[in-house]
């Protein structure tokens, strides 16, 4: 299930990273009394009421600043903006209404999407209650009064917040077709694959790094079954960022993943793997998606009968986190196994819906535990009493222990590989979720 997308937006200096980090449950954004210390856009996953979304830190705007920083924060709010489900645009009861905030509410209303107007610093309502009311004059609908600091009128921010969210289950009823994020880094060809794919250049393409400025949905056929494919702005290293642009398109991979059934994180055969490919699968990893590497240029290449071999070897080192992931190697240009990456995909999507009876797992826990006994400690050895399956994309396992502090990380991966080696679960991550029996 994709999740929806929740931008912070406002002047600098309102409390946009403060509300960010009391949101997201950590201090993830730097926060500090100097407007413009957030340059670059933060996210994480937030919930509120069971329901769970993408929450994206913003720096701040400044409407009609020739500042270099401010503009590209300017860009990077636009971004976010085009980007999100949701805006929650940020005042500051204390410096009052302001000439921009009316520019910057201007802007989001040019964007109609769903705003929902929060009036930060409220720390005392005795003393700033009124203050609150000027606001109104916005005209963008009620002000939510509220201090992040203080962390007071959150829920009902946030309740207004969820309300607003689109209803991803109905989506998602509708349209079954497998959706395919294309991700990578800059000119590494993710825009010529589906070029080849679809038999036409409806994408524009470039020798110049991070031509792709947006995210675009191409449905595609391939012996009858329909694919929707998701194009993206490649990820880039901030030391290379040249153009403003390019320090923004992060948001748009997060994105295009958290849509996504599989993820296909493309990969220069020319350039090798890097840590921003390992940053990439990553995202996939942590937002359970189907992973496939698919190594493009591959007929750049020069050959032996052990080159595939060694490059199969320096992605797993490299992406040692997703043992799982598939890899296929292409060649956007010649079209060599583009069209296998279908079947690829397939396998990816059957794999992360498969459903494994519980009384199957059982034996399996079972086997697994008598080849290799659960750790202990002061004493006490951990007992591992039932496992079921409780859901799918990915798919996702209860174990109930006696006690959750004994089930070690690296006992908890063991179990993963037994259940791999009887089911293979190939190119699709799983969960596990540790409980003591009695516990909800």
């Amino acid at each position: 299930m994709s999740k929806p997308i929740v931008a912070i937006v406002g002047r600098p200096n309102v409390g946009k990273s403060t509300l960010f980090n009391v949101i997201a449950g950590s201090r993830i954004s730097i926060v500090k009394d100097t407007p413009g210390i957030t340059r670059d856009r933060i996210y994480a996953e937030g919930s509120w009421r069971d329901r769970i979304f993408t929450i994206i830190d913003t720096g701040g705007i400044e409407p009609e600043s020739s500042d270099i920083i401010l503009s590209q924060m300017r860009e990077q709010a636009q971004v976010a903006i085009d980007t999100a489900d949701v805006i929650v645009f940020i005042v500051d009861v204390k410096q009052g209404l302001t000439d921009s905030d009316s520019k910057v509410c201007d802007m989001l209303r040019r964007s109609r999407k769903p705003v929902i107007l929060c009036v930060n610093k409220v720390d005392d309502i005795r003393k700033f209650g009124n203050d609150v009311y000027e606001f109104y004059n916005l005209g963008i609908g009620e002000p939510y009064a509220v201090s992040a600091a203080n962390r007071q009128g959150l829920g009902e921010l946030l309740d207004a917040v969820v309300d607003l969210f689109p209803d991803i289950s109905a989506e998602e009823e509708e349209d079954e077709r497998p959706k395919v994020a294309i991700v990578g880094k800059p000119n590494v060809g993710k825009s010529s694959i589906i070029n080849k794919l679809i038999g036409s250049n409806r994408l524009i393409v470039s020798d110049i790094a991070g031509t792709t400025r947006d995210a675009v949905d191409t449905a595609v056929r391939n012996e009858g079954k329909e694919y929707v494919l998701i194009d993206t702005a490649g990820l880039r290293r901030k030391s290379k960022i040249k153009e403003d642009l390019e320090h923004y398109m992060a948001i748009r991979t997060v994105a295009a993943i958290e849509r996504s059934d599989v993820t296909v994180l493309v990969i220069d055969a020319e350039e090798g793997i890097s840590e921003q490919e390992a940053k990439i699968a990553g995202i996939a990893h942590e937002a359970g998606k189907g992973l496939i590497i698919a190594v493009n240029k591959w007929d750049t290449i020069e050959k032996d009968n052990k080159t595939v071999k060694k490059y199969d070897k320096d992605i797993r080192n490299v992406l040692s986190f997703v043992p799982y992931a598939q890899i296929i190697f292409i060649s956007a240009l010649t079209g060599q196994r583009l069209t296998k990456l279908f079947s690829m995909i397939d396998s990816v999507c059957a794999n992360a819906s498969m459903r494994i009876a519980t009384g199957v797992l059982n034996e399996i826990m079972t086997d697994a535990v008598a080849m290799q006994q659960p750790p202990s400690e002061k004493g006490k050895r951990l007992k591992l009493f039932y496992m079921t399956q409780v859901a799918v994309k990915p798919p996702t396992f209860v174990i109930f222990v006696n006690d959750k502090k004994l089930m070690h990380f690296s006992y908890t991966r063991y179990i993963e590989n037994r259940i791999r080696d009887a089911f293979g679960f190939s190119g699709t991550p799983l969960k596990f979720i540790i409980r003591e029996r009695g516990e909800k």
